[in-house]
Parts: structure tokens; sequence; C-alpha cells
């Protein structure tokens, strides 16, 4: 089966090869003879109801500093290709909502990964507060009466821009912290959305991880543990990954969420937990499947590709 497959990503010349996600499916589509197209968000359109693209053919290699030729731009009906990559990293703000508005119509004729449709319903802060018992005491809020009340009562807190990625935007406020007020109103200025707070876990000086789910079931997952004097695992801010199997709540936290990840057709999903708590649910432009792959010796872009192409 050779498949047309066209990928909405992040400008390719800057990623990094060793860990980039979206580069790892691309090397596995074109291992299994699928072709290649390549565009930015910025260069999604719409005319009269024909939803298209201008990119460029793309060929992808695993070398340092040449990783990447593409062909002349053309212009695509994303209609006649048979899978589209929804992979550009957030925000998620309106420019990636009206993406997949666009996107939705022409899903599923074309199938586009994820659901784009259930991308828009499933913010990834806001989801996670959908499984019941699952989640550490989470206020979501911007008045700042409710804000101070909920650091009142736990004293030790985490607030996170909602609809942010990467932990940019991440404070940890302790008790007696004085900064808090002007911190929200900072936010405030920012923009007008509330902010996601939660009682800090101490839990994250053991690890973050990273669960990878693939059409609901989990496939593999890595710990990654925060540098010191840093509050944030993510492993862009100096988070240091970890070999890691999953534990018997980290199963059921999995086995609650799976059947509904499915049901939406979220194919490529990675799960954040902490200890004994589920904390996102990353359904825009999961990553972590390089760093797994390493440790354990899978190829998660082939689970991932299987996926795609049982749909096909």
């Amino acid at each position: 089966m050779s498949l047309h497959v066209a990928i909405q990503m992040d400008p390719v010349h800057t990623i990094n090869i060793n860990a980039d996600s979206t580069f790892a499916l691309g090397l596995e589509a074109q291992a299994r003879g699928h072709t290649l197209f390549y565009y930015e968000p910025k260069e999604l359109s719409m005319r009269d109801g024909c939803v298209y693209a201008r990119g460029r053919s793309m060929a992808l290699r695993r070398e340092e500093g040449n990783h990447v030729t593409l062909g002349g731009m053309e212009k695509v009906d994303l209609a006649s290709v048979d899978v589209v990559l929804m992979r550009q990293d957030p925000p998620f703000d309106m420019a990636y909502i009206t993406a997949t508005h666009l996107l939705e119509v022409i899903h599923p004729k074309t199938l586009v990964v994820n659901d784009p449709s259930e991308v828009r319903n499933a913010p990834e802060k806001l989801f996670a507060t959908r499984f019941e018992g699952l989640l550490p005491p989470t206020l979501i809020s911007r008045d700042p009466e409710e804000i101070k009340a909920f650091r009142r009562e736990f004293g030790d807190i985490i607030i996170k821009p909602l609809f942010g990625n990467g932990g940019i935007g991440v404070f940890r406020i302790r008790e007696g912290d004085e900064n808090l007020a002007s911190l929200l109103e900072m936010f405030g200025q920012m923009n007008r959305e509330p902010v996601i707070i939660q009682k800090y876990l101490a839990d994250v000086r053991k690890g973050d991880k990273r669960i990878i789910l693939v059409d609901g079931k989990a496939v593999g997952a890595i710990n990654r543990v925060p540098a010191e004097g840093e509050a944030r695992s993510n492993m862009h801010v100096g988070g240091r990954p970890e070999k890691s199997a999953l534990t018997r709540r980290e199963e059921e936290i999995c086995e609650a969420i799976g059947p509904e990840l499915k049901r939406r057709g979220l194919i490529f999903v990675g799960i954040d937990v902490i200890g004994d708590y589920l904390t996102e649910i990353n359904v825009t432009s999961p990553t972590g499947i390089q760093e797994i792959d390493r440790f354990d010796g899978t190829n998660l872009a082939a689970t991932i590709w299987d996926a795609i192409e049982a749909r096909r």
C-alpha cells in the first residue's frame, strides 16, 4: 500500500532530528513506500469548499545538517491525498482551531491524524478533567479570590496557562510567596483566558512520566526528571530522560481513558503522569517516541503507522 501523505508542521529545517516525533513518523512513512508532501500551517487555505495547501514534496534522511530535501512549490488539493498528519506545535490558539475547522472539511475521506474535530474538542488540560478521580486537586479560573483560596487550602501550587505548551509560563507558587497577585495580573494582561491551578505534587522530583497511547493502548513510556532548581520536567528545559515501565496505577489511568481516545479517533496521544495523577492529555502534537525507542528498542512510529494504515 503506497499512500500520499501530507504533513502540516512547523518549519522542517529547524527540527531536532534526534528528538522530533514528526521526523520519525516521516522516516517510517518513507520506509513503507509512502510519498511525503510538506507544508506549514500558514500555507493552508480554503476556497469555495476546496481545502488546499501550497507546499513541497519532501524526502527525509537521518543526517545532521542535511536531513531534508524539498521539491518545487506546488498547490495540492488535500482531498486528493490519503493522509494528513496535523503536527504543528501549540499554542492552541484561534489559528490552531481554525486549522482544525478547515481540515475537518476533508476528513475522513482524507484521513486526518488526529481527527481534527476531536482535537478541537479535547484541549489538553481541559480534556483531562473529564476523567473523574485521575487528576490532582485542580482549579480552572481567572478569579483572583478563587485562586487565592485554592492556594490557602493547598499551600504549594502550580499555575499554568490553560492553552500553553512545552512548560512555557508554568510557575510554582508556595505558601507565603508574595508574587501570586502580580503573576495573576500578568496573566490577565496577556489574555482573557482562565489559568489552570493544581496542587503541587512532590512526586515530580521523581519524574513526570510521558506515556504514549496508540489507538487507546499504552505502547511505551519515558520518565522525565526535572533539573535541580527547576519545577518543570520538559526535556527542552533540562529534564533528564530515564527508561521507565508502567506502574499498575499508570496502567489503570490508561485503561480508564483509552476507550474514549479510540472512540474519538485520537490515534497518537501522549499523556503526562506525576505519581498517581494524570496531569495532561496531549492530542495536538505529542512527542517522546524517539526517546522511548532508544531506551526500549522499539519503533513507535511503525506502531502509529500500523494504526493509520488499518484505517485506509
